[in-house]
């Protein structure tokens, strides 16, 4: 009998307006293969025959899938985000998720706005939609017609759409998205909606993208009826109007932030509490767990801090004190590391 879910426990909860702080969601995101290819698992140490090499030495696909094994294995995230083959090894061949209340998630999309390779400039170009995985992929790990059957890999997406304000772009994403709801709904696979800000110059003031972003979201939703809804949103966090704003138009909409990259552990640990505060029930964090000292400890300092536990500049401390109990040299000194440099993070998680 396969292990219950946290994912569903605590939507069931938030849905019936009976949550409480320790229902909000905590993702860990580690689909960045997706994204950045070989740099995704994070800096290494470098092979002894690269130490002359002024290229960067990274972590091997296997180090990053331990990283992943190890976040399954202390079981405070309710989400694991991986790509297609990873969720294929993990939770296919290895059954990590089978007896475990995490739910394994696969990314849906690669729009061309995540293609962050070294000499690319793809980011810098408006989005354009693209799909590598395939829904039988994710929830089988191969075709399989009949979708009647239990799935054993993921039957949860991350879906994603980046407005652009340029109407044959948009156009098209949109097309897409609908042929995918369209999909999903038939194969019965859920999935969760990803909405960026514009990752181009969308020709209007800086001031004017968070209600341009708000007003996107609703009037792309408003056409879905609940068989082809997002279980729940997942967006920058503008500041505490915008998110407000959204989330008093449609209380049952159920709105996360992503986590932006990777900056101060005060940025990362100060965002989940305001984002929480204001209305948000879901944080998505991948770069600033991955690339923090030790990832299993800032992930629990960030359930800490959705729980009510701790405050953030206290979190810091603390996480600190764990860092230097483990032997873990910081990246920062603890005065810089307890600085706010941004909790506005309108590109990537």
């Amino acid at each position: 009998m396969p292990a219950a879910k946290r994912l569903d426990e605590k939507l069931t909860r938030l849905r019936a307006g009976t949550a409480s702080r320790r229902d909000f969601i905590i993702a860990d995101a580690k689909d960045a293969d997706m994204a950045f290819g070989v740099t995704a698992p994070g800096p290494g140490h470098c092979h002894p025959s690269r130490v002359r090499e002024t290229e960067a030495c990274w972590k091997s696909l296997e180090d990053y899938r331990q990283q992943i094994r190890a976040v399954i294995s202390q079981d405070l995230v309710d989400i694991v985000l991986l790509s297609a083959s990873n969720v294929e090894q993990l939770a296919i061949q290895e059954r990590l998720f089978a007896n475990s209340p995490i739910t394994p998630a696969a990314r849906a999309n690669d729009t061309s706005d995540i293609w962050v390779v070294r000499g690319g400039k793809y980011p810098t170009l408006p989005s354009r939609a693209f799909r590598t995985a395939t829904i039988e992929h994710m929830k089988y790990g191969r075709l399989q017609a009949d979708c009647s059957q239990p799935h054993v890999g993921a039957d949860l997406g991350l879906y994603s759409l980046t407005f652009t304000n340029n109407i044959d772009w948009d156009y098209k994403a949109l097309e897409d998205f609908a042929a995918f709801r369209l999909e999903a709904e038939t194969k019965r696979f859920r999935y969760f909606l990803e909405v960026f800000n514009p990752n181009v110059d969308p020709g209007i003031p800086a001031a004017s993208i968070p209600g341009f972003l708000n007003d996107h979201i609703v009037r792309t939703l408003a056409g879905v009826t609940a068989a082809g809804r997002p279980i729940f949103l997942k967006i920058p966090y503008n500041g505490p109007g915008p998110l407000e704003e959204l989330v008093a138009y449609d209380p049952k909409l159920i709105v996360g932030i992503l986590g932006g990259s990777s900056g101060t552990t005060l940025d990362a640990f100060q965002l989940i509490h305001d984002a929480q505060k204001y209305g948000a029930r879901v944080a998505l964090f991948g770069r600033k767990i991955n690339l923090s000292e030790h990832p299993l400890a800032f992930i629990e300092f960030l359930r800490r801090i959705a729980d009510g536990e701790i405050d953030p500049v206290e979190a810091v401390k603390a996480y600190h004190a764990v860092l230097a109990k483990l032997g873990v040299k910081p990246q920062r000194h603890l005065a810089k590391d307890l600085q706010l440099t941004s909790t506005s993070t309108h590109y990537r998680r």
